[in-house]
Parts: C-alpha cells; sequence; structure tokens
C-alpha cells in the first residue's frame, strides 16, 4: 500500500493567498453590513465567526467528498446590499431575511426546474442590481476625500500601483498601509471587552413579507447570480464536472444553519477559488481538492480568532473604513458594468436597474433593490413583447 504524499508547498501558498485576498479583501464590507442593520459589536463578531466556519468546514468537507477544490466565501455583493439598506430593519428582522434567502437556495438546488429557471435570470438585469448596490460605496471612497485627503489618496495609488503589477495582493497591500498610518496616529484599538476568542452569538428571526422581499429576495438573487453560478463555471473551466445541484443545495443548508448567528450568506467562490483550481495550486487535477480542504482549514483559523479580526474593524475610524470598502469593490463593480452592458439589447433594460437600484428609493417599506429587478424585468419584457410601429 502507497502512503498518500504531502501536498506541495504552493498548494498551501495558493489556500493561503486565496484566504488573506477573500477575508482581508471585504471583511470591512461584511462589518460594516452588520453595522448598517443596527447589529452590537459582539453580534458582529458573531456574524464573522460564523460566516468563516460555514465557509471553513462546508468547503473541506465539499472538497474531500466531490474530490474537486470547492472553495467557499460568504456573499461579497450580498454584504454590500444589506450595507445599503436604509430601512433601519433592526438586526432580528435582518436575520429572518437571511434565513429566508438561505431557504429559497435550498429550494433551487433541490428543484432542477428552479435551478434551470435561476440560470435564466437575464445577467444583464442581475449585473445592473449588483452595479446599482456597489456604486454609492465606490462613490463614497470620494465623498470622504475632504475628510481624510492624505489617507484617501495615499491608499488609491497604492491600489492603483499594486493592482497593476501585483493584482492579488492589492487589497492586502491596502489594509497593511491603512493599518500602518492608523497605527502611526494612534488610532487603531478594539471594542470594550473584545476577547481573543470568536464567539457564537444565536438570535431569534423575526419574518415580515415586506423585508422578505425588499431585502431577502435580492439577496438571494445577487448571491446566486454573481457568486454561485460563476462559481461552477471556475470549476469546469479547471476541468472539473462539479454537481451543480447538490453544490447549490450545500451552500444553503450551510446558509441556513448559520444565518440565526448573523451569517448572511455562504456560496462557492469565483475570484478566491481561481487561485485554488488552477495547475499553480497542485500539478494533480486528481489531488488538488487538498487546497479546498488547507483552505476550508485556513478559515478554521480565522474564525478561531474572530473577535480581534474583526474588531479591529468595529473600531476603526467610519471615514476609513470607507475607503476600505470602497476600494475593496471598485473590481466587482467593473465586473458588474461590463457584464451589465455586454448586449447591446438589453442595455436600456440594464441602465435602468442600475438607476433605480443605485438611487436608494424605498416605496412601501420595500428597497430599491427589488424595484431595480421590477423595473429592468419590466422593461425587458416590454422590449421582447411589444412590437415596434414601423
Amino acid at each position: 500500500m502507497t502512503t498518500p504524499s504531502l501536498p506541495p508547498p504552493a498548494s498551501f501558498s495558493a489556500a493561503a493567498v486565496a484566504t488573506v485576498v477573500g477575508f482581508g479583501g471585504t471583511v470591512a464590507l461584511v462589518v460594516q453590513a452588520g453595522q448598517a442593520l443596527g447589529a452590537s459589536p459582539a453580534q458582529i463578531i458573531s456574524m464573522v465567526t460564523a460566516l468563516c466556519l460555514g465557509i471553513g468546514l462546508p468547503g473541506m468537507l465539499l472538497s474531500w467528498r466531490f474530490r474537486m477544490p470547492v472553495v467557499l466565501a460568504w456573499s461579497t455583493p450580498g454584504a454590500a446590499l444589506l450595507a445599503a439598506s436604509t430601512l433601519g430593519l433592526g438586526w432580528a428582522n435582518a436575520v429572518g431575511a437571511f434565513v429566508f434567502a438561505a431557504v429559497l437556495m435550498v429550494l433551487t438546488g433541490l428543484l432542477p426546474e428552479l435551478g434551470r429557471l435561476a440560470q435564466k435570470i437575464p445577467a444583464s438585469v442581475a449585473s445592473a442590481m449588483l452595479a446599482g448596490v456597489l456604486l454609492p460605496f465606490v462613490l463614497k471612497l470620494f465623498k470622504v476625500m475632504p475628510e481624510e485627503m492624505g489617507l484617501a489618496v495615499g491608499l488609491l495609488a497604492v491600489f492603483i500601483v499594486t493592482r497593476r503589477m501585483w493584482p492579488a495582493w492589492s487589497l492586502p497591500a491596502v489594509l497593511v498601509a491603512a493599518f500602518a498610518v492608523l497605527a502611526f496616529r494612534g488610532q487603531i484599538g478594539l471594542p470594550p471587552g473584545t476577547g481573543l476568542f470568536g464567539g457564537l452569538e444565536p438570535v431569534m428571526p423575526l419574518f415580515d413579507w415586506r423585508i422578505a422581499v425588499s431585502l431577502g429576495l435580492p439577496l438571494f438573487l445577487v448571491t446566486l447570480a454573481s457568486q454561485n453560478l460563476p462559481g461552477l463555471v471556475v470549476l469546469r473551466a479547471a476541468g472539473y464536472a462539479p454537481p451543480a445541484n447538490r453544490l447549490i443545495l450545500a451552500t444553503g443548508l450551510t446558509s441556513l444553519i448559520a444565518a440565526p448567528f448573523g451569517a448572511h450568506g455562504v456560496n462557492l467562490a469565483a475570484i478566491t477559488a481561481a487561485l485554488c483550481t488552477g495547475p499553480d495550486a497542485h500539478p494533480d487535477p486528481a489531488r488538488r481538492w487538498v487546497v479546498g480542504v488547507i483552505y476550508g482549514g485556513f478559515y478554521v483559523v480565522v474564525a478561531l480568532f474572530a473577535a480581534p479580526l474583526a474588531g479591529l474593524f468595529i473600531a476603526m475610524p467610519p471615514a476609513v473604513l470607507a475607503i476600505i470598502t470602497g476600494l475593496a469593490l471598485i473590481a466587482p463593480l467593473t465586473g458588474a458594468l461590463g457584464a451589465m452592458l455586454a448586449k447591446p439589447d438589453e442595455r436600456e433594460a440594464a441602465v435602468l436597474t442600475f438607476a433605480a437600484t443605485g438611487s436608494g428609493v424605498a416605496l412601501f417599506g420595500i428597497g430599491s433593490a427589488f424595484w431595480g429587478l421590477v423595473i429592468g424585468f419590466a422593461a425587458l419584457a416590454a422590449m421582447r413583447w411589444i412590437r415596434p410601429r414601423a
């Protein structure tokens, strides 16, 4: 009997880079989402802990079970959607929306017909909704410049240079530079009572149909269209045959279990998955699944120390947090705008969706992401069903 060889060092480095990029790049946005929804510091720490455990443990199991690098992540566009909410929902109501979105994802995985229908969502409209959600955060990067001119310009320069030379390390470089400046100013701290280890603080969800429609439904759609479906594409591009429905079901169940602890959504990764699914991570495709296990193990370690890691961002000055978040979302916004305008005959509907979502309008207690989808689908329907006059 042959003894399985240890993974090459490249497998550990690829998983480590993916963890640093995935966690460090957007944890500031997750913290902002929790703050916008009225979560306490302890509840935000629970949110980050639950998300990291939901990424780590199921990712390790799925990678081992399917013998492919199944790389999970939290829903970055979903966090942006939550952070942009101005409805004043309260944390328990927000958790109810997380549960609703997770149930929809579970149903998508269980019912093949629903999964096929979900894949027919026009990419232009889904991307336009995502772009409308992300735009205010990128704009805020420049709105806070009068307050933090030197830091904003410096971090923007770091981002532009590193994005050109070492794209994967651009956001970690921004974080290192930001914390260096804050340390020099004496502005690094932790919320009172923050411990060394992460913790889980369950909340009884409250359900309201308006919140389910305005937050839960868009959260489900943006996670499915912008994370799960592209994640499947990344695995296929790497030469694997991922069981789509079973993976979507697994992410839905993980999100459902983690939701009461504040996790807004766990899904397949796209950008970070590309770091773990190629030959640079492991030369043997049949053994590359170990990279997914290593990546999951790193996230379990991050979950263990989630309290101080999240606490650094919770205690960060709001303007600095806005600058970091805006820089982190430039690349996702660029991708969303490109997909939104990819089909010339759908551009008008996409622009209407983008404008309505980005406006932040709330009607009848329902947020702008829902109305952006309604307007976009209505415009597409009119284009396809109403024949122009000669």
